[in-house]
């Protein structure tokens, strides 16, 4: 909390939040505009961040690492201070302006506080993925690519590939194969679930009726919010795993 950017951060949701909400009184409009800027934003810059911090303390971590303290400690540790100080900045940061634009009497806040959850399950997975990465890569450069590529893939290149498949294999019941794809990408999770909620799920033609009748129903909602809470999970029990036999 005490780097400087992440009050940055902080600070550009505030802004952006504001703008919006002078721009429109209406509270449900600038909540479809910022999931546009939280899909895409909440994964790159987490991604960007932990790859950042794990190398700029480095030296730090190797002084830690002599002390007698656990590797897990430090390295869990470092994890959730990036993640959750990015995750405080995105909630509190758009949080401001909604409620002083009356959110508590307004019918949008539902959709905007699983718009910040979502962003929050984002942070925590872009931020230990990036910290993956960084731990198997002595290289800075290469680490670097790799997060960016990573962020390139899920955001931009497993949409296109998707999308060749669906036309591809479009002579074949797909219902099922789409369900599963969208499980193993969270960008593409997070974006359905906001727009099914949102009731725009239209815009998504046949595929968003198919994603209507599974993720519209409770349990739909909460198998998502397990496969998130997955993605999470998996990422960051590997840190935990990686740091314990890493050498530096």
């Amino acid at each position: 909390m005490r780097s400087r950017w992440s009050y940055v951060y902080f600070l550009f949701y505030l802004l952006l939040g504001t703008v919006l909400l002078f721009l429109n009184n209406d509270l449900s409009k600038a909540v479809i505009t910022l999931m546009n800027v939280i899909i895409i934003i909440v994964p790159l810059i987490g991604t960007i961040f932990g790859v950042m911090y794990y190398y700029s303390s480095k030296e730090f971590t190797e002084l830690l690492l002599a002390q007698p303290i656990k590797r897990s400690s430090i390295f869990i540790g470092q994890y959730l201070g990036v993640a959750l100080s990015l995750s405080m900045s995105l909630i509190i940061g758009l949080g401001l302006p909604f409620v002083f634009y009356g959110l508590f009497q307004s019918n949008a806040i539902w959709d905007f506080s699983l718009l910040l959850v979502t962003g929050a399950f984002l942070t925590l997975i872009f931020t230990a993925l990036a910290f993956n990465i960084a731990l198997y890569n002595e290289n800075k450069i290469k680490g670097f690519g790799y997060a960016i590529l990573l962020w390139l893939f899920l955001a931009v290149v497993y949409d296109g590939l998707f999308l060749m498949s669906l036309v591809l294999f479009e002579s074949y019941p797909l219902d099922k194969f789409s369900l599963v794809a969208t499980m193993f990408n969270p960008i593409d999770l997070s974006r359905i679930l906001i727009l099914l909620k949102l009731d725009i799920s239209a815009l998504l033609g046949y595929t968003g009726a198919v994603f209507q009748k599974f993720f519209g129903t409770n349990f739909g909602v909460l198998l998502s919010i397990s496969a998130l809470s997955i993605w999470v999970f998996i990422p960051t029990f590997n840190i935990y795993r990686k740091s314990k036999k890493k050498d530096f």
